[in-house]
């Protein structure tokens, strides 16, 4: 059976969702083995909707914060939108909104830095966007690192700390932008992380949903 996948990816009211589409795209190659069957946005006619509609695939419109009056069951609506989706797995990919309810064991996410660097520095809260490049442009010209990078990780309740299962490092250059950043990671993202979600949802990579030490990843993934 091929996996079924949905993508949630926030993109903006203007663009986004390159990796979406890239996504889709190795579907077609074969390098991502699975079937995207919804892509989730909390744009209503942002830059995803745009690459949905014009590349054939469902798109869902869901922003949490429209549902401030059960945001403490917020969970069960992430929920029902992956069982209607007809997903067995549900991958963040620039999702801008924290997730709560879904399957730790099925749910990952690429995040745009390395969250082992200087101590989860570049995670958790308000780690989204353009706030994490910021951030990493900022240490950069501070001289604490000379390279970025990004993570994909299992997700948990708790915002960036589920288990990472795989890392790429991206050198950087002393006066390089945030934009640059940005723009040099999102390259190695496109590069990866379709092969990468194909061993996760293949079963490749994988863990139990409660304990990091169960995490299972094949050796010398690249």
């Amino acid at each position: 059976m091929t996996p079924k996948l949905v993508i949630f990816a926030s993109g903006t009211k203007d663009g986004g969702g390159s990796g979406f589409e890239n996504l889709v795209k190795a579907t077609k190659t074969r390098v991502l083995d699975a079937e995207i069957v919804a892509v989730v946005s909390n744009h209503e006619h942002g830059g995803v909707r745009e690459r949905a509609d014009r590349i054939g695939i469902p798109f869902i419109y869901f922003d949490p914060s429209q549902h401030s009056n059960i945001l403490k069951n917020v969970g069960m609506l992430y929920q029902e939108i992956v069982q209607k989706a007809g997903a067995e797995w549900a991958a963040l990919s620039g999702w801008l909104k924290k997730v709560k309810g879904l399957d730790p064991k099925r749910t990952f996410n690429i995040h745009p830095a390395l969250l082992s660097q200087l101590n989860h520095r570049f995670g958790g809260k308000g780690m989204y966007g353009k706030h994490i490049h910021e951030a990493v442009k900022a240490a950069l010209d501070a001289g604490e690192i000379s390279e970025s990078g990004f993570t994909m990780h299992f997700v948990t309740d708790e915002m960036d700390r589920g288990p990472a299962f795989f890392e790429h490092r991206v050198s950087l250059k002393k006066g390089m932008s945030a934009e640059e950043i940005a723009k040099a990671v999102n390259v190695e993202e496109h590069k990866r992380q379709p092969k990468i979600t194909n061993l996760v949802v293949h079963g490749h990579i994988h863990w139990d949903g409660k304990d990091p030490k169960t995490l299972v990843v094949p050796p010398d993934i690249a």
